[in-house]
């Protein structure tokens, strides 16, 4: 293998760390991740950062080989033709191989005065605020959680178990995503806690406002926090960058995760997507897709062709409070089916789910620090 092949991966959430251990592991690789933050945010926990029982962040020393050297920075601009990328700090890095991770935030859902006055939970900085808020807010006053997907229904239950009001809004049915008996006892915990669930298809928001939220229906429902948890949108660095993105702004890749516009910039997570074989965005999806991509820069560096990407997905596990939860199962193929864990095992299976995740990054980073590191990577630089 060539001893001088540099790889940046822009993004260090579950894919881009994944990615960079396993391309660390390699001799004749160095690799540097750029990030915007100095630790790693443990996406999967965020709803319990905003109930207060978890921080949701690990040191990237536990989870990112000591090989691998960690820029804390962002990148504005992808000079394809050139090979860097610009930093905002100042300056740049130049790379043989780039692996985009950029991941995906909240979107703009384009409802008159949400984001003035909702929050966010699917960023370490919104989960933050919407704790502050919720702090000075007292405890019996209205919550609204716009959004039944998993975000939703994990923020709602945990809200709710803290003794919130909490109505959520479906926008049509409870729980999209999970098969129709599964929803049930999904119904049933929620009415357990209390929580009010609206749902049909007149039950879309069309209006948020400091102390409350519009229907589509005419009807307007008290709301002194509002949690939108619907929707995601994708950073703009890939189209900034002159390189082909599709309609929500995703880097567009063929089946080995290369960029159709070049064969030196491979995509990993939310922030790609292969237009022929979409996959769910999740962590379950980001740790497959992070091996997947070094792989395919593994195979270029040796002179291999790529194989195409094979995805394998066991189903969804949701936490419905500290004290139950919902385990989800699917076909491989992502389809949901009617099995499912439920109670206080599902909410077991939940925690044994996050706890995996987080080992299996420890154990990357274990194996990507077996290697002699090289001395360029031995520190770890913010902002150079």
């Amino acid at each position: 293998m060539n001893d001088n092949v540099d790889v940046v991966v822009v993004g260090g959430g579950y894919a881009g760390v994944t990615a960079a251990n396993r391309l660390a592991r390699h001799d004749g690789v160095s690799v540097t991740l750029v990030n915007p933050r100095p630790d790693f945010v443990s996406r999967i926990r965020l709803h319990q950062l905003v109930a207060g029982s978890d921080d949701a962040i690990e040191d990237f020393g536990d989870v990112l080989g000591r090989n691998v050297r960690l820029m804390v920075d962002s990148v504005t601009r992808i000079e394809a033709a050139e090979r860097r990328v610009s930093l905002a700090g100042g300056g740049s890095v130049s790379y043989d191989y780039l692996v985009y991770a950029v991941g995906s935030g909240a979107a703009d859902p384009g409802v008159a005065g949400a984001m003035e006055f909702a929050h966010w939970v699917s960023d370490l900085e919104g989960a933050q605020r919407l704790r502050s808020t919720l702090a000075a807010t007292p405890l019996s006053a209205p919550v609204t959680v716009v959004g039944s997907g998993p975000t939703g229904l994990e923020t709602a239950a945990e809200l709710a178990e803290a003794g919130r009001d909490v109505t959520i809004v479906c926008g049509n049915v409870l729980g999209p995503s999970l098969h129709p008996r599964v929803r049930r006892p999904v119904a049933r915990r929620l009415a357990r806690l209390g929580i009010t669930v609206l749902e049909g298809p007149r039950t879309q928001v069309t209006e948020v406002s400091g102390d409350g939220v519009r229907l589509d229906d005419g009807r307007t429902l008290p709301s002194a926090v509002t949690v939108w948890t619907a929707g995601f949108q994708f950073p703009d660095l890939a189209a900034r960058s002159g390189l082909h993105t599709d309609a929500e702004g995703r880097l567009v890749t063929d089946v080995t995760l290369t960029s159709v516009d070049d064969g030196r910039i491979v995509a990993a997570g939310d922030a790609g997507v292969m237009p022929d074989h979409p996959f769910r965005m999740s962590c379950q999806a980001a740790v497959q897709l992070g091996p997947a991509a070094a792989e395919t820069i593994l195979r270029r560096i040796m002179g291999r062709k790529p194989t195409p990407v094979r995805m394998f997905f066991a189903g969804q596990c949701l936490s419905l409070g500290r004290g139950e939860g919902v385990t989800q199962f699917s076909y491989p193929n992502d389809r949901v089916n009617a099995l499912s864990i439920g109670g206080g095992p599902g909410a077991g299976v939940k925690e044994i789910a996050c706890r995996f995740t987080l080992n299996k990054l420890v154990s990357g980073a274990r194996k990507a620090s077996s290697r002699a590191p090289r001395a360029e990577n031995v520190a770890r630089v913010q902002g150079q």
